[in-house]
């Protein structure tokens, strides 16, 4: 699984015109599942979004994480992070997990992310035609990737 994790002064996700799910201050989460994930990825992942201390605290340090920042999350199925880019100029995903994998393992993590933070987990739609808006706060971006958890 790969994850590219913004903190956001504000986001959003908008299908067919209608917005589906919108955030104010808090973490943007896109999600990439890969043939061969499994739920113990998810697992890793969803604690270590959760325990992030990306959020300023009082000091204006990097030091609190999601619930002490009392933030919000909205988490994006993008299976373009799986883009394999070596050959040639057409990316290809066939490291992209099918959706009869990566659907459950993209519900999984927002549950486990839910249970993890306490949070309402705000989600786009699987396979729809999204549009994202966001205002990157800091600008902080993080990128995860569970084939290397150490």
């Amino acid at each position: 699984m790969k994850t590219v994790i913004q903190r956001v002064s504000h986001a959003s996700v908008t299908i067919d015109g209608k917005v589906k799910s919108s955030i104010g201050k808090g973490l943007l989460i896109l999600i990439g599942v890969a043939e061969g994930d499994t739920k113990e990825d998810a697992d890793w992942l969803a604690k270590k979004a959760a325990l992030l201390r990306v959020f300023d605290d009082n000091n204006g340090v990097m030091n609190l994480n999601i619930n002490e920042a009392n933030g919000e999350i909205l988490v994006i199925s993008q299976f373009t992070l799986l883009a394999s880019y070596k050959k040639g100029n057409r990316p290809s995903y066939i490291h992209a997990a099918k959706p009869e994998q990566s659907v459950p393992l993209y519900e999984y993590f927002c549950t486990i992310l839910g249970k993890e933070t306490g949070k309402i987990i705000q989600t786009g739609e699987f396979g729809a035609d999204m549009k994202v808006e966001l205002l990157n706060d800091g600008p902080v971006t993080i990128c995860m990737d569970t084939n290397h958890k150490e």
